[in-house]
């Protein structure tokens, strides 16, 4: 299976840097990964500061793996025991095919700690501090408001797969997470979508291209899908914010 081969090669490629623990988590972790579909997302404890010589082998291991079938979704975030705590600090982070900075959110966090899936050493209970009461909430508030709503004014975007299907997809798990305080899967998501008021024939497109075999797309269909999503979104995450915010 090509997933568990580049992940057996990233192991490999890692253990020169000591890694404490390695951990799995978003669909490869909550049961709901479509090889070839979902990305891999991953976080990585090592056991020292984080240099710019680490960093540059970071660099060359991600550039080693290039040629394996997948490696372009293989995402990995590298953490310190020193640097785990704060949701607001940002790690290096391999993803999209280049090294930056990002913080490891509270959904993240909260996955990790629900049913993140332990690849090598520690689990996250050893390691990671748990989500304070309350910081889950606020940031899936902040996150809708700050990041996707601004985002549904930005016409040319959903014209993209990947626009509709995590605009909707968040929108669903931010929801659920509200009212119920728990995490969902992107099935999970997806199926309580209808039931949310997001436009039946989004979903079917959502549906079949992340668990089926679509056809090519009838002609306007991009344009007129773009209009329902936004149409939905904008609305539905006014009164989201107005009720949790």
């Amino acid at each position: 299976m090509p997933t568990d081969t580049l992940l057996d090669r990233f192991l490999t490629g890692l253990a020169p840097l000591a890694p404490v623990a390695v951990w799995a988590h978003g669909s490869l972790a909550g049961g709901d990964y479509r090889e070839g579909r979902s990305d891999l997302d991953l976080i990585a404890v090592l056991d020292h500061p984080i240099t710019a010589r680490t960093v540059w082998r970071v660099a060359l291991l991600h550039a080693r793996l290039r040629a394996e079938p997948l490696a372009d979704r293989l995402h990995c975030t590298y953490l310190t025991p020193d640097t785990a705590a704060g949701a607001e600090r940002r790690h290096l982070t391999w993803a999209h095919e280049r090294l930056f900075a990002r913080p490891v959110t509270p959904v993240t966090r909260s996955e990790l700690h629900t049913f993140g899936r332990v690849l090598h050493g520690a689990p996250p209970a050893d390691v990671l501090p748990p989500v304070p009461d309350g910081e889950l909430a606020a940031f899936v508030v902040r996150d809708q408001r700050d990041f996707w709503r601004p985002a549904v004014d930005r016409a040319a975007l959903w014209e993209r797969d990947v626009w509709v299907d995590l605009g909707l997809l968040t929108f669903a798990r931010a929801t659920v997470t509200l009212r119920e305080g728990r995490l969902i899967s992107k099935r999970e998501a997806l199926e309580a979508l209808p039931g949310l008021g997001a436009p039946v024939e989004v979903v079917e497109d959502v549906r079949s291209r992340r668990y089926g075999d679509p056809a090519p797309p009838a002609e306007g269909w991009t344009a007129r899908r773009a209009r329902l999503t936004r149409d939905y979104l904008g609305a539905a995450i006014d009164a989201l914010v107005a009720r949790d915010g």
